[in-house]
């Protein structure tokens, strides 16, 4: 005698697996804006660096050139700081 299939109710349906829930979606949001800032992060750590080293090389020149003193540098680096607060 054949094996009869069972067949599912209607009212037991799951929801189809390609498909994200509101819970997956806002954590792929999160997930998608955590790796926008890394990647951010990743190109000031390359960039800082580099741009240091151009002030330095400019103030290197500005002293050898005798185009400002130290006392200029220290109070342009001060003014900067208090900008910044």
């Amino acid at each position: 005698m054949p094996i009869k299939k069972k067949t599912r109710s209607p009212k037991r349906r799951r929801p189809p697996r390609g498909r994200a829930t509101k819970a997956t979606a806002r954590n792929s949001t999160e997930s998608g804006l955590s790796l926008r800032l890394d990647e951010l992060t990743e190109r000031i750590d390359i960039v800082l660096p580099e741009v240091t080293a151009r002030v330095a090389a400019l103030e290197h020149l500005l002293l050898e050139l005798k185009l400002c003193s130290h006392d200029d540098l220290r109070r342009a680096r001060q003014f900067v700081r208090e900008q910044e607060a």
